[in-house]
């Protein structure tokens, strides 16, 4: 596409920052064009028509003017706002962690078309299940697009398979045996989760009632994904105060 054109394309909203007196830089997750960044003219004036409609996390149906070096939006139209999330803290936060994981793994302008399905998924799966499994989830499935999966069924320092599996080292990757441990204790019922949500039983891991092992899923994969960003996710400790 050359320089100058208009496109349309859907996108999620990652992050938004101020720009001169009444205009805004959208950071989106396209379903064709990867991490676009993009002026909002006069979305901080009252009578803006689609300001609201540009908020972080809102899915949006966009046309964009191609620029240099930031597209222009001239139209925005909402698919869903999430409104469930929006309305409860804790479904908030967990939104905002996966938005800045996004937004670290997404290359400007490259099509990644499974990170934004990933994403819309996660967004409303979030929004029918106010579960702490939904960011765990999300945070697996997403590292072993990135070809980053955990080994879950082997000791990954010894290769037994027919041992107790005791721990997880975020440096191999994978599972430890008792004799081999290092690094973070999983119990056999996180184990158990991690393994049906990487099975694509996701679902039915959801449909599950909350467990300290749904917590224990959600801690390890955060940890996971900040060790492959190598950076500490700053929502995540907002997510921890609520």
């Amino acid at each position: 596409m050359s320089k100058g054109a208009v496109y349309r394309d859907h996108g999620i909203v990652l992050r938004t920052y101020k720009l001169g007196e009444a205009d805004r830089i959208v950071v989106f997750v396209t379903q064709g064009r990867g991490k676009v960044r993009a002026v909002a003219k006069g979305v901080r004036k009252t009578r803006s028509k689609f300001g609201a409609r540009l908020e972080p996390m809102s899915h949006v149906a966009l046309q964009l003017y191609e620029g240099r070096e930031l597209d222009v939006v001239t139209q925005a139209e909402s698919v869903d706002q999430f409104r469930a999330i929006r309305e409860d803290l804790d479904r908030l936060a967990r939104a905002s962690t996966m938005l800045e994981a996004v937004d670290q793994l997404a290359q400007e302008r490259e099509e990644n078309p499974r990170l934004y399905q990933m994403l819309l998924g996660a967004l409303r799966s979030l929004a029918a299940h106010d579960s702490p499994l939904v960011v765990g989830a999300f945070y697996w499935k997403l590292l072993a697009a990135e070809g980053f999966g955990p080994e879950l069924d082997v000791c990954v320092a010894c290769g037994e398979e027919d041992v107790e599996l005791e721990a997880f080292d975020l440096h191999e990757g994978g599972t430890l045996c008792r004799s081999c441990r290092s690094g973070l204790p999983i119990s056999a019922d996180a184990l158990d989760l991690m393994r049906m949500v990487l099975g694509g039983h996701l679902a039915a891991a959801l449909a599950l009632p909350e467990s300290p092992a749904t917590r224990e899923v959600e801690h390890l994969a955060t940890r996971a994904m900040e060790h492959h960003l190598e950076r500490r996710l700053r929502s995540v400790g907002v997510m921890d105060r609520h």
